[in-house]
């Protein structure tokens, strides 16, 4: 028997997770206030990252990988000081940091997780 996908806040066209195998899959997280400034758009998106990961059963300690999308790659020592300030150094998890058009041109950021159980 296989073992069964488990997806976290289905919608028509994604979910916001998929958990399989012990890894859990993060959809791209984007902010929800999107006049923010770039540290605020960055504090909001790693909230929902802590917040899913928790429900998957999760936490950023077990992070395997972290895809980061910027709109402006001039943002990038904003959203280091924010990330470094939230992640858990003792287990940094490998991260791609690249610059990308994002579907609203007001979000800054992006973020894709993958994580153990």
């Amino acid at each position: 028997m296989t073992e069964s996908i488990r997806r976290l806040n289905v919608e028509p066209r994604y979910s916001d997770a998929a958990i399989y195998n012990g890894v859990v899959y993060l959809a791209g997280q984007v902010p929800d206030d999107a006049s923010a400034d770039m540290a605020g758009q960055t504090r909001q998106v790693l909230a929902t990252i802590d917040r899913l990961l928790q429900e998957a059963g999760s936490s950023k300690s077990r992070i395997l990988m972290c895809q980061i999308f910027l709109a402006d790659m001039a943002d990038i020592a904003v959203m280091n000081q924010v990330w470094d300030a939230w992640v858990d150094s003792a287990n940094s998890p490998p991260r791609a940091t690249v610059q990308a058009a994002l579907a609203d041109p007001d979000w800054r950021i992006e973020v894709v997780v993958t994580a153990a159980l």
